[in-house]
């Protein structure tokens, strides 16, 4: 089955050269990595995750928290427009997609923590949409 992609950002010759296969599957075709095996997911360095696509920021770590889903995941974006949202209904689910503001890569998914509460979320990336660079000392 394929799933349709809605503004699915354009890919360059300079953006396969630099990322990974599995990057390109996740951040075009909206792939997912594995639970509990990305890069970011122990991560406890403080610092701005970035959009492994275009370099726009997205999270801080002082928004990053353990959820137990096995994908990094933070309560906060770090500016108004950094991400934007897709309504996700494949695998049979109901989900929010979480989409880089600026490019519109797959990051992940944002879930709400309570159903009644439409304040209470958080969002799961996937490491390998993410860089990370830690702040200065």
């Amino acid at each position: 089955m394929t799933r349709k992609i809605m503004n699915k950002p354009k890919i360059t010759k300079e953006m396969l050269d630099k990322l990974t296969k599995e990057q390109v599957d996740i951040c075009f075709y909206k792939g997912t990595e594995p639970p509990f095996t990305g890069k970011y997911l122990d991560n406890k360095e403080k610092g701005i995750y970035y959009c492994v696509v275009c370099n726009s920021p997205l999270f801080s770590s002082e928004s990053k928290f353990v959820s137990g889903s096995g994908w990094p995941s933070f309560h906060n974006i770090i500016n108004k427009g950094s991400v934007k949202y897709e309504e996700d209904l494949s695998h049979g689910m109901y989900r929010i997609e979480v989409l880089c503001g600026k490019c519109g890569a797959h990051l992940g998914h944002m879930f709400h923590d309570d159903p009644s509460d439409k304040r209470s979320f958080h969002y799961c990336i996937n490491s390998l949409a993410l860089d990370f660079k830690p702040v200065d000392k």
